[in-house]
């Protein structure tokens, strides 16, 4: 039973009534798309992993070990950041321009910098990995001509397996830039 208004999905139906809701901030940073099952998979083991850690780090600090605790404290922090984090990577687009959020880095480049959005075939990363495979990519490329790293892939851990949701994303990413490249 499929239930569309519970999911992000009902944003991306076209209709001919289809306005935009008083709280839909085009100024605001937005993903487009909603996380993948790989990488909400991912933070959730990570967050798990975290909690193992805590209680850990909660016996060891009743048996008498404050330092041994303090660790454990640290490494629970840095493994709920990590976690948070890697919910944040992807492509986020608002009035102002494209964000590509990397687990380290982030570059923002604004819509009139931008000379061309476009998805293109190139090899890309599978899941972030070394492993390349031939697939699809969304790219930005600057006023200059450099073309920044790709946005997203049809690879990585939002769209492995999920093809018409990275059509529809990367159509959206395109709409904004054709939208507020001409602003």
């Amino acid at each position: 039973m499929p239930l569309p208004f519970l999911t992000a999905d009902r944003a991306f139906d076209t209709s001919a009534e289809d306005v935009a809701l008083p709280f839909d901030d085009h100024d605001s940073w937005r993903r487009p798309y909603r996380p993948g099952p790989w990488r909400v998979a991912a933070a959730a083991t990570l967050l798990l992993l975290a909690s193992f850690v805590l209680l850990a780090a909660m016996i060891i600090g009743v048996a008498g070990a404050p330092s041994g605790a303090t660790v454990c404290l640290a490494l629970a922090g840095a493994l709920i950041a990590a976690a948070l984090r890697l919910l944040r990577v992807g492509a986020w687009v608002s009035r102002h321009g494209v964000r590509r959020v990397a687990f380290f880095r982030t570059t923002t480049v604004a819509w009139s910098g931008t000379s061309a959005v476009r998805t293109v075939q190139q090899p890309v990363k599978w899941m972030g990995l070394p492993r390349t495979v031939q697939g699809q990519a969304l790219v930005v490329v600057r006023q200059s001509g450099e073309t920044l790293p790709p946005l997203t892939t049809d690879h990585n851990a939002d769209f492995l397996g999920r093809e018409e949701a990275f059509e529809r994303a990367t159509d959206a990413v395109e709409a904004w830039a054709d939208e507020y490249r001409q602003v």
